[in-house]
């Protein structure tokens, strides 16, 4: 176990250069299974997760080399076709191994997955489209996946899951005639692994939209990809400086994966600038909630892509506790995100919790220190950057668990100018 000590109250600023994107990372890594060639992925964050799924990679056969921030993987020598049960409760990922492993190696057994505790997170979807294609799917305290011979379908997912999405979208590639999923995610980091799978020799169309489609090819070839920004991360460093009043400059941002954070940190205040590719964050002394017309209250809410993304709710919160002003916060993707905010109001912020979805925040706050955990990686974030902005020396106690979304965070954080240190 480790933990964060946080001296607060330091400004966050310099050049800050994000890492690969974790959500789309680890759709890829599963997806090195779909051929028996070498696959080599660039500007992989050396994050938590992914060292779980790489492990589970090795587990199976599959031959990783990890030099910094490349992977190479070959997985020419599959020996099995059971995901061992400890390493499937680490991710929510693990279940993205059912499409791949069913669609070229015929089967595999999952344990249900892991990953954060933020409230019920269906499987339904994954079923229903991997079915569609012709895998059987049974089970009770694991599941079975099991293809003879994959068809290609049209299929209307029942929610726009991310996940689902990849699961099916990797399957397909080698499902006999075309697939076509409606109601498909969209996110940066789907649109990421579309592109990876097409340089492996896939025919996928419609990235960026929610209707793809999918012709089916007889193989899948290695390649060679470098994985993008990822835009999580660089709304959580950009959080980081505005509530220390600091000055960030981000470079190589793509505006189509940034557009819809900067429209919401704008309404919160956020001073920035995009141009070229570099993104400027102007720093202020005091932020100031921008109201809607007719001067209403705003309305921070979250959604599936292009609306502003859910895993930046918790960090928007603590935003909003240090802009000068009162804003509602509608988180609807999950029903347990919210419930860290007892632990923003114990250090001094003022937030009434309407329900398990919606927040008040009235900023702003001079928070003070206190002692942290979390039960999320967001949330973890979250906290880490309230303690940036509290005056004392806060501790948080469960570093790991921001260690499985954030690399190297707190080095990164004192080359902008945080007090901040790590103890086992």
């Amino acid at each position: 176990m480790a933990r964060l000590i946080i001296n607060g109250r330091r400004r966050i600023a310099g050049t800050f250069c994000p890492s690969g994107n974790k959500n789309a990372v680890l759709p890829m890594l599963a997806a090195s299974l779909l051929t028996e060639e070498k696959i080599v992925l660039h500007n992989v964050p050396v994050i938590q997760d992914v060292l779980t799924m790489l492990a589970i990679l090795e587990d199976l056969g599959v031959h990783v080399s990890q030099t910094g921030n490349t992977v190479e993987l070959c997985a020419a020598g599959i020996r099995k076709k059971r995901l061992e049960k400890e390493l499937c409760a680490r991710v929510r990922s693990s279940i993205l191994f059912a499409g791949p492993m069913a669609a070229r190696h015929g089967s595999v057994t999952i344990y249900p997955p892991g990953g954060d505790v933020i409230g019920r997170r269906r499987l339904d979807s994954h079923f229903i489209g991997l079915r569609a294609l012709g895998i059987e799917i049974a089970g009770g305290d694991h599941f079975t996946f099991r293809a003879k011979n994959l068809r290609g379908a049209q299929i209307l997912l029942d929610e726009a899951s991310v996940t689902a999405t990849e699961n099916v979208m990797m399957a397909a590639t080698l499902a006999d005639g075309k697939t076509t999923v409606f109601n498909a995610a969209c996110e940066p980091h789907v649109q990421d692994l579309g592109l990876f799978l097409n340089k492996m020799g896939a025919k996928i169309s419609g990235l960026g939209t929610n209707m793809l489609g999918i012709e089916g090819v007889a193989a899948l070839h290695g390649t060679e990809h470098r994985v993008s920004q990822d835009h999580i991360e660089i709304g959580s460093f950009l959080a980081a400086a505005a509530v220390t009043g600091g000055e960030l400059t981000v470079q190589g941002v793509d505006e189509n994966h940034i557009a819809t954070i900067l429209r919401t940190f704008h309404t919160l205040g956020v001073d920035l600038r995009l141009k070229d590719e570099t993104l400027d964050l102007i720093p202020r002394k005091k932020l100031k909630l921008r109201a809607e017309h007719g001067l209403a209250i705003p309305k921070i809410e979250d959604g599936t892509w292009p609306s502003f993304p859910s895993d930046l709710m918790s960090i928007a919160i603590v935003l909003g506790t240090q802009t000068t002003g009162t804003a509602l916060f509608f988180e609807k993707m999950f029903e347990s995100r919210m419930y860290f905010v007892d632990r923003l109001i114990d250090m001094g912020a003022k937030i009434v919790q309407c329900d398990p979805h919606r927040v008040v925040v009235i900023g702003p706050a001079r928070l003070h220190a206190i002692p942290l955990s979390s039960p999320d990686i967001r949330a973890g974030m979250a906290m880490l950057i309230a303690a940036l902005c509290a005056k004392g020396t806060s501790v948080i106690h469960n570093a790991e668990v921001i260690d499985r979304g954030y690399e190297r965070i707190e080095e990164r954080l004192r080359a902008l100018g945080a007090d901040i240190v790590r103890e086992k």
